[in-house]
């Protein structure tokens, strides 16, 4: 575990690896450190924000090394199940990419376990990593301006749901009906840092 200062005001975590991230994004938000306003977690970093008048940037990063870590985050929770009915408008063409038929990429992509790594891009959007490896193609090479909210997609190794219309890159597997993003729950995200997901194929309707 390695801590930088991020500015006057944060410190960043480096992990060795995702869990580790998950971990200690869940032992400092538990443990409600005196001065801390924020905690963003990415692949590999946690994000430690801090209000400078009421903490001292120096004590902070000798207590984040020092924290007890769980034993796990949310891996022992149930995982969020994602239906999809798989007739997206890239379908084909990652068929072609990768060699397969569109039924093999969707049963691949419907096979593999989930982790949400991070949220970012857009409010609820996770990056979502567990992607079997032969479906790792790049994005699209001219992004659309207006993705469906719903769409399940694929991007490298990532996979993700776009919770609302935005412009968006990623090739497009299917679509789901399930929101993501509801600003009147608590949390808005559905999905958090940690989540466990499936995806569960669907007929269309």
């Amino acid at each position: 575990m390695r801590v930088r200062r991020a500015g006057d005001a944060a410190l960043l975590v480096e992990t060795d690896d995702l869990a580790a991230a998950h971990r200690l994004h869940a032992a400092v938000r538990d443990a409600a450190l005196p001065g801390v306003v924020d905690v963003v977690p990415g692949e590999r970093t946690v994000l430690v924000v801090a209000d400078p008048a009421r903490c001292d940037l120096g004590r902070l990063a000798a207590r984040l090394t020092d924290l007890p870590l769980p034993a796990s985050a949310s891996e022992d929770a149930p995982p969020v199940e994602i239906p999809v009915v798989y007739d997206g408008a890239d379908l084909e063409e990652v068929a072609e990419l990768t060699g397969l038929s569109p039924e093999e990429v969707a049963r691949r992509h419907a096979g593999s376990s989930y982790t949400v790594a991070y949220l970012g891009f857009s409010p609820g959007f996770g990056y979502l990593t567990g992607l079997d490896p032969v479906l790792h193609v790049p994005r699209r090479a001219s992004p659309r301006t207006a993705v469906p909210a719903g769409s399940v997609a694929i991007a490298g190794p990532y996979s993700a749901v776009y919770p609302s219309q935005s412009p968006g890159g990623w090739r497009l597997l299917g679509r789901s009906d399930l929101p993501l993003w509801d600003v009147r729950r608590d949390p808005p995200s559905l999905l958090q840092p940690g989540t466990r997901v499936r995806f569960v194929p669907k007929e269309t309707p």
